[in-house]
């Protein structure tokens, strides 16, 4: 049926109106996308192309080379070296099993290092690099080298890491530092990203540990373009870090080495100041351990071997340990009376061999007792009855506080683990940590450095030192940062009488130097060298009525852990100290048999910077001390090992 032309008008008039809407809509569409797509191409293009280029691009940390440290003429005592090692690509590889069985014949491969890095590799990545063996040498590092072709995937690289080249000399100063542990990680609230890179190396212990920040230095990076699977395809660029900071120590290399070998094997420890100015010139504790044994982590059985042995090689004697001074302590107990005016140098003092104290019996060393004794004679002949006498009319508040005066009881401000505080005790202190009042034994036992007091040998270097300038010497290790010097303390005079410092200066000169003296068989003969010193040996057991009736043992017929400590410490030269020494053998026996000549060698080592002449010593022990002298320069490093200048 034909349409009329009123219906054919009507439908071109509906086909218009939706062709209009239709072609109104796709053209808002069309609009609308072009506005899309500008607003992504040209408003949104940065933020695009950073996020495709970060999808593309890695930046990757480059470890920094630590700052190493020197002695105070700079040897080097903590560099880094060349660590050769060889990592291993999976996919690379192909057979893992046959390329690792040719390389063993290359190689010594360690089973405990290869079976953690078959761990690694099955949970890595097939692209990712492992490593196979860490710190080969040059010649094993060659031998792969050249090997190549028939080692697919296997890579030999270079590296730096931790050496010590001294060894043992300065474990206990420096420390040492080790791959990061979970344990490290859980103890800073914001680890640097450094710390997060395999095998990295921090401080542990010692210096290393107290200066890490100082030492780690900043990192560099590099832009590596990675495919979809992070695989990396090339180096765009590298930036590199900051070396650390280098150290250099008050610490003086050869007479570091001397000493530790002339401690040998005793479980000892021995400590050199500058009077004048502070500086640590020797800090050593014996037995020692090789440091460079901790850099990739020490085996359980050589650690089962420091921590069993029974004088202790891990523990830093020389700062950590606390001891009872012993004799060592009467000048403290001379110095506080004579400030009190209680005595003088012409005050005696009656010793029968003994003192009653509130219905106990005080023994003096010498059971026959010493007669009538001043003040210099009781250091000379470390009479313990004329302090007991002494002791009791001063009182321990006067006692401590010059104890204190003189560094004792006082954590000093060292880059060293654990730096003891001590003890010098006090009627407060008692009474807060035991409970109980401060009674007149008490003060007795202090005053012969027994009792409840304790020092380590820093501290009682620094007193010697103290007494020896009559200024509060502060110890310093950290000599220079960088090359920029650190400045020294000025030591100001003590508050102690000069002249009450001479007559306390004078009974310790008449210690090592008078036929009566405890040291005179360790003196100095030589003018000029001579030395001023005090004899101390430590109980660390009582002496009951009964064994004292029967006869006290002797120490060398006791087992070795309940002899009594030895020490000594003295100053040189007599006329102008220019350093103080302190030594403690643990469980040593008598100081003035065995701390003393120890300390008397340590001394003129020091003075004379190297051996000193056959002639400072008494003739009677001359040929020993040369026959010692060779044979403790086959153990003192003789190789090259000054500084190098930095790249």
């Amino acid at each position: 049926m034909r349409k009329s032309q009123t219906e054919v008008n009507d439908s071109h008039v509906k086909l218009s109106r939706r062709t209009l809407l239709l072609g109104g809509a796709q053209l808002a569409l069309v609009a609308g996308l072009g506005m899309r797509m500008r607003f992504l191409q040209l408003d949104q293009a940065d933020q695009y192309r950073l996020l495709a280029e970060e999808n593309r691009v890695n930046i990757r940390l480059i470890a920094p080379a630590r700052g190493e440290i020197f002695d105070r003429n700079g040897v080097a005592i903590a560099r880094n070296e060349p660590s050769y090692r060889i990592i291993m690509v999976r996919e690379d590889a192909g057979d893992v099993d046959q390329v690792i069985d040719r390389l063993s014949k290359l190689v010594k491969l360690d089973e405990v290092e290869l079976e953690r890095a078959m761990t690694e590799m099955r949970r890595s990545p097939p692209f990712l690099p492992v490593t196979i063996a860490d710190r080969i040498s040059w010649e094993e590092m060659s031998r792969v080298a050249v090997n190549a072709p028939a080692l697919p995937g296997i890579t030999p690289e270079v590296g730096l890491s931790r050496f010590y080249p001294l060894r043992s000399d300065f474990a206990h100063v420096i420390g040492y530092v080790g791959p990061v542990s979970d344990y490290d990680l859980s103890k800073i609230d914001d680890p640097d990203q450094l710390l997060r890179i395999p095998r990295f190396q921090i401080g542990k212990v010692g210096l290393e540990g107290r200066l890490e920040d100082n030492l780690r230095g900043v990192a560099g990076t590099k832009r590596v373009e990675v495919n979809a699977v992070g695989r990396v395809m090339r180096e765009l660029d590298r930036r590199d870090g900051q070396q650390g900071e280098d150290i250099q120590l008050t610490v003086d290399q050869k007479l570091q080495s001397y000493t530790q070998a002339r401690l040998g094997d005793e479980s000892a420890a021995a400590v050199v100041i500058d009077c004048q100015n502070g500086d640590l010139l020797s800090v050593v504790s014996a037995p020692s351990f090789d440091p460079n044994l901790f850099v990739e982590g020490i085996s359980v059985a050589n650690y089962r071997r420091l921590t069993e042995n029974d004088h202790r090689p891990l523990a830093t004697k020389s700062v950590q340990g606390t001891y009872p001074p012993g004799s060592t302590f009467k000048m403290v107990t001379a110095l506080a009376a004579m400030e009190e005016g209680i005595i003088s140098s012409d005050n005696t003092v009656w010793c029968p061999g003994h003192m009653e104290v509130s219905n106990r019996r005080f023994h003096c060393w010498k059971r026959g007792g010493h007669g009538h004794m001043n003040l210099e004679q009781a250091l000379a002949q470390s009479c313990d009855v004329y302090f007991y006498d002494v002791a009791l009319q001063v009182g321990i508040d006067k006692i401590s506080a010059m104890a204190e005066r003189l560094g004792l009881g006082h954590r000093f401000d060292l880059p060293m683990s654990g730096v003891a505080q001590g003890l010098n005790p006090t009627r407060e202190w008692k009474q807060a940590v035991r409970g109980q009042s401060w009674l007149p034994g008490d003060t007795v036992n202090v005053s012969i450095g027994q009792g409840f007091v304790l020092a380590s040998p820093l501290q009682l270097a620094v007193m010697t030192a103290r007494i020896a300038s009559g200024k509060a010497i502060q110890p310093r290790l950290v000599k220079s940062v960088d090359g920029v010097e650190r400045p020294v303390a000025v030591a100001e005079a003590l508050d102690i009488n000069p002249a009450h410092l001479a007559e306390v200066r004078r009974g310790m000169n008449t210690v090592s130097n008078n036929r009566r003296g405890t040291a005179y068989g360790s003196r100095i003969i030589e003018d000029g060298y001579r030395l001023a010193g005090k004899t101390g040996t430590s109980q660390v057991r009582n002496i009951t009525a009964a064994e004292r009736a029967q006869g006290v043992f002797r120490n060398e017929d006791l087992p070795w852990n309940r002899r009594d400590h030895a020490l000594f410490v003295n100053y040189a030269p007599v006329e102008n100290p220019r350093i103080a020494v302190a030594v403690i053998v643990e469980h040593g026996g008598g100081g003035s048999a065995v701390a003393a000549p120890i300390a008397r060698d340590i001394t003129l080592q020091a003075l004379y910077k190297g051996d000193p002449p056959l002639e400072a010593y008494p003739s009677k022990d001359r040929k020993r001390i040369q026959e010692q002298q060779e044979e403790l320069r086959k153990l003192v490093p003789s190789r090259n090992l000054t500084r190098s200048d930095r790249a």
